[in-house]
């Protein structure tokens, strides 16, 4: 098996998911140096690992190789970023938003805090035999979360952008209750009425004849003018950096865009770029989606430039599920060709999302870059997910985990310092008792290069059988279901799941009898 980091000096990447900004103080400080980091995370709704320019998919050498997507979209922002630090080729989030975004705020996996599914805002959509107690109600004032323990460390905490940690009248709906000091387009909703300003975003007195109740609040000086959507929250964003680099403040900013979730509104500033694609309507639109927060990457980075805080800038870019690309099936290749699968599919074009880390501007002899030591244009093919990304920036920012806060994601330091974590598991869970999606009632767990999927209720969807076993390594795309040919392997792949299940007390779906249904050996 090839080494899993490799340097990469003939392909530029590009990201486009979340991102992570972490202004860090030197241990041996000068005068007006910052005292502890600062952390951007920004993250990319519906944004899959192909919906870039920058190849994550790597080939047999584990060198990064491009496809066909890859020419299609235009993020020369992801690049340069990519160019400045390393990227993940195998980096996975939960299959839908709501669980990804808790699991950061948590740094657990969704079959421990139970928020399993995304959260309609008005009503419980755990399907009709989804587990009772599910936690439809996200975060709440009582959840250890990442933003109140950056603030206990003496950060300001800013959110920008799409929240849907909770429902409506829950304290989850405003991310000020969970930690967070600043909310500027934060609600319940994981989409937005419109992108556009000349609509108000959905609120009443544009040409929406009345307030939508996904109606983006906070920018309200925008409305009215051509001011998109992405374009707004990115001015937001750098107002309140600013702000806290001027009161001399560490900050954490999560920077959560509502792109590229539907609906599609093309963002007229790049539509020229596609039109002549030959790719369906909704798909161009999908693309300029893309670009513009692309466009916002590049537009934060040359901020922290201008502040002189890019140096102290550790950036991380990641996305919080599979592509909801409008290209095609859900259970096809077409969405994340080559892999198989879109946003909420049990397949790997679900869950597999880009991961970017870097140092804003690379400097070997700052303090901080040497205890974190990023190298540039790498690859690193070993497995992790976003759970992963709550130790890391704790570890960090020195903030400290309460001790009886379960924590199921491991520090990424080795990974980002571009070598291979021997003592981390190469595994991970995703935990799916719900309907109706693209796949309904469903666990999927990934061992190395094995994977298995469990169909609670299979259907024809699911290949009519509860198992699904796949040897990723010699079957990246998904293409063989090698369970009637390896019994053991997926007797030993589903003892496995099932320990984990076990472990992280999750909760199954429920037969005609409300009584729990959980999986079972072949």
């Amino acid at each position: 098996m090839q080494n899993p980091v490799k340097q990469v000096a003939s392909f530029i990447p590009t990201l486009g998911c979340i991102l992570l900004f972490c202004v860090c103080s030197e241990p041996s400080l000068h005068a007006g140096e910052p005292s502890k980091p600062n952390i951007v995370l920004m993250l990319v709704d519906d944004m899959g690992v192909m919906d870039t320019s920058v190849p994550f998919l790597v080939d047999e050498a584990g060198r990064p190789k491009k496809f066909p997507l890859n020419d299609f979209y235009r993020t020369p922002n992801m690049e340069r970023l990519a160019r400045r630090g390393i990227r993940f080729s195998q980096f996975n989030a939960m299959s839908v938003c709501s669980p990804t975004r808790i699991s950061i705020m948590t740094g657990q996996n969704a079959a421990r805090h139970r928020t399993t599914n995304w959260i309609a805002p008005d009503n419980n959509n755990g399907g009709p035999f989804g587990p009772t107690h599910w936690n439809w109600q996200g975060l709440g004032l009582s959840n250890v979360s990442l933003p109140k323990l950056l603030r206990s460390n003496g950060y300001r905490t800013i959110h920008i952008g799409k929240g849907h940690f909770g429902p409506r009248d829950s304290a989850g709906a405003d991310p000020r209750n969970i930690g967070f000091d600043v909310n500027v387009g934060g609600a319940s909703f994981g989409s937005p009425a419109s992108y556009y300003g000349s609509q108000n975003y959905g609120n009443a007195g544009g040409s929406l004849s009345q307030s939508s109740s996904s109606a983006v609040p906070g920018l309200e000086q925008y409305h009215g003018s051509e001011t998109f959507l992405t374009e707004a929250l990115t001015l937001e964003a750098k107002k309140h950096v600013s702000q806290a680099v001027e009161e001399g403040k560490p900050f954490f900013l999560y920077f959560a865009h509502y792109a590229v979730h539907a609906p599609f509104h093309s963002d007229p500033r790049f539509a020229d770029h596609y039109k002549d694609s030959g790719k369906p309507v909704p798909a161009q639109a999908f693309a300029t989606l893309i670009e513009g927060v692309d466009k916002s990457l590049g537009d934060l980075l040359d901020h922290l430039e201008e502040l002189s805080v890019d140096e102290n800038t550790l950036v991380l870019f990641v996305g919080d599920n599979g592509t909801d690309a409008p290209l095609g099936n859900e259970h096809a290749v077409a969405c994340a060709a080559p892999l198989r699968g879109k946003k909420g599919s049990h397949y790997e074009g679900g869950v597999r999302v880009p991961f970017l880390a870097a140092w804003g501007k690379q400097n070997k002899s700052n303090a901080f870059q040497r205890k974190l030591t990023i190298p540039e244009n790498a690859i690193q093919n070993q497995l992790a997910s976003v759970p992963d990304l709550f130790p890391t920036i704790a570890g960090i920012t020195g903030t400290e985990i309460p001790r009886d806060h379960v924590v199921d994601g491991v520090k990424l330091d080795t990974l980002l310092s571009g070598n291979p974590d021997r003592t981390r598991p190469e595994a991970f869970l995703m935990h799916y008792p719900h309907a109706p999606h693209r796949s309904d009632y469903w666990t999927s767990y990934r061992d190395g290069d094995w994977k298995v999927i469990f169909h609670y209720f299979p259907s024809a969807a699911s290949e009519n059988s509860h198992y699904q076993l796949y040897h990723l390594r010699s079957d990246p795309f998904e293409q063989t279901n090698l369970a009637e040919r390896h019994p053991e392997e997926l007797s030993r792949m589903m003892k496995s799941l099932i320990h984990q299940l076990n472990a992280h007390h999750a909760l199954y779906p429920m037969d005609d009898d409300l009584r729990p249904v959980p999986p079972k050996l072949p």
